[in-house]
């Protein structure tokens, strides 16, 4: 991109950061009162902002690069089963978890973070071995997706401005962490609004106009119908690569294998992302954060409506780039791929447009990262140094805790990210599937099942994280059946993990019990 250009690009997107730093220094004041302001705003949302926010700091940067970046690569059906999984989750989350977790969230004790509630639930008292074990969870996994904003916080800059990636990529974090420090969940939240509308403006402008350079959808499918497998949903294509790994073209156009078969297990596999949504720390919260368990309604079909739309423009972004860019060696790898939002918005705006497009990367990267710390630190200063080993811990003492851990975990997330090759789509899948296998199944079983007990809860936990890492590591490299994603494996045997461990053990005493049937009956 020319200098001028770049120029212009720069000053759109620094007006766009100024926006969101104003935003923190406007509710910075109002944040700091208390912890319950700070980290879930005094359950003052209402129904656009907590179902903006929500699918906002869901999707990250993943949403714009992480996804056009598999479909550009293999086609659609890796890219497409997601995205159905995904939207499937949202709505299903939306309808059965959000109104009984705000309900219980405040039945027990007002809990206001995802450990806490699960240590009330269960009348946790003098160990707290849940709330710990949620909450070294939370830190572990946050990391890993803090890191993967800021990967694509630092491509995004590196390949606009032709600047160092590692420098790139420390200076989106350092802007991240300094609004995220000043005005806490209510900056975040009506910041992850914005971005909200920007990504999915964004989003559409792209797909609009790279369909009208691709010569409309006829044109263009009947251009990828050529690359073996590429719009089945029964198959996948298979890129050639060299032994740089890069996919090597001939007469221009790219090189692909026969398609792979995409089996029924493989769509099971892949659908099974929406069951991550049952566990997501960053959307529960949203839940427990609205201001009436009545505008939940109104949230759910908004939150739905915006996931539809924003995940199945970005698979077709992919789609329109690989006509578009058939081949090119800044898209010729997976990790490469992962840049076609950006170069199609340098080919098709203006400058100055493109660099309001962009910023729609950046909303996705901040709405992110700002709710991964905010979480994170919650559940060291909240959740471990105030419920578990300091209870007459001051207000101040919590928010100085919080705000040394958002420092920490921001420089656990600049280590990960430090690998300028790392894979966006990769990364979150791991850390997605952590958080849907560790939480989701105690979340589901904690607010429609009487029986479940603590130690049954206990033992969901650490079955589900511990089952990600397993077949992550150890079962996935053998291939077979064993290469399916590992949320599902792990999610299913959390499951019966909680059913077995609570059937084999006495049942929840009547207090336990009694709040449950209060809450299911409740209808406020």
């Amino acid at each position: 991109m020319p200098d001028q250009a770049s120029v212009q690009v720069l000053i759109s997107m620094v007006a766009y950061l100024a926006a969101i730093i104003v935003i923190g220094v406007f509710f910075m004041r109002r944040a700091n009162e208390n912890s319950e302001n700070y980290f879930i705003g005094g359950r003052t949302l209402g129904p656009w902002i907590a179902a903006m926010s929500a699918e906002a700091s869901d999707m990250s940067g993943w949403l714009l690069m992480g996804l056009p970046g598999v479909a550009y690569w293999c086609g659609l059906a890796d890219a497409a089963w997601t995205a159905i999984g995904l939207a499937i989750g949202t709505y299903i989350n939306w309808l059965l978890v959000a109104k009984r977790l705000r309900r219980y969230s405040i039945k027990a004790d007002n809990a206001i973070t995802i450990p806490d509630f699960f240590s009330k639930r269960f009348k946790e008292q003098e160990k707290k071995p849940l709330l710990l074990i949620s909450a070294a969870m939370i830190l572990i996994f946050f990391a890993v997706y803090t890191g993967s904003c800021f990967v694509t916080g630092g491509k995004l800059f590196s390949q606009l401005f032709g600047l160092d990636y590692k420098l790139m990529m420390i200076a989106g974090a350092a802007v991240v962490l300094f609004y995220t420090l000043l005005g806490g969940f209510l900056a975040e939240s009506f910041s992850d609004f914005i971005q909200g509308v920007i990504m999915i403006l964004a989003l559409l402008a792209v797909l609009g106009c790279g369909v009208a350079a691709a010569g409309g959808f006829g044109a263009m499918f009947q251009n990828l119908q050529g690359f073996p497998g590429f719009l089945s949903f029964f198959g996948i294509a298979t890129p050639n690569v060299d032994a740089s790994g890069l996919q090597t073209a001939t007469g221009g156009l790219p090189d692909f294998g026969p398609a792979a078969p995409y089996g029924i297990l493989t769509i099971l596999s892949t659908m099974s992302w929406g069951l991550g949504y049952f566990g997501m720390p960053q959307v529960l919260l949203r839940f427990v954060a609205i201001r009436k368990t009545s505008e939940l309604t109104r949230a759910r079909r908004i939150a739905t409506t915006w996931c539809v739309i924003a995940l199945f423009a970005a698979v077709f972004i992919g789609l329109t780039g690989r006509v578009v860019f058939p081949h090119t060696p800044a898209l010729a790898s997976p990790a490469g791929a992962e840049s076609v939002f950006i170069l199609l918005s340098q080919l098709l705006f203006h400058p100055l447009i493109a660099g309001i497009i962009m910023a729609g990367i950046l909303a996705a990267v901040m709405s992110s990262s700002d709710s991964y710390l905010l979480i994170a630190s919650s559940a060291i200063a909240k959740d471990i140094f105030q419920r578990a080993f300091k209870r007459d811990a001051s207000e101040k003492q919590v928010m100085l805790v919080s705000r040394a851990t958002l420092l920490l975990v921001s420089l656990v997330g600049i280590l990960i990210a430090l690998d300028e090759n790392s894979v966006i789509f990769s990364i979150v899948s791991f850390a997605w599937a952590g958080f849907g296998a560790a939480f989701g199944p105690l979340v589901f079983f904690s607010l429609f099942w009487k029986r479940t007990t603590h130690a049954g809860a206990i033992a969901g936990l650490l079955t589900g994280g511990g089952m990600v890492f397993l077949w992550k590591l150890v079962l996935k490299p053998m291939g077979g059946v064993w290469g399916i994603y590992e949320l599902l494996p792990a999610f299913l045997l959390a499951c019966l993990a909680i059913v077995l461990v609570s059937l084999l053990g006495k049942a929840p005493s009547k207090a336990i019990q009694e709040e449950f049937e209060a809450v299911k009956a409740s209808r406020d």
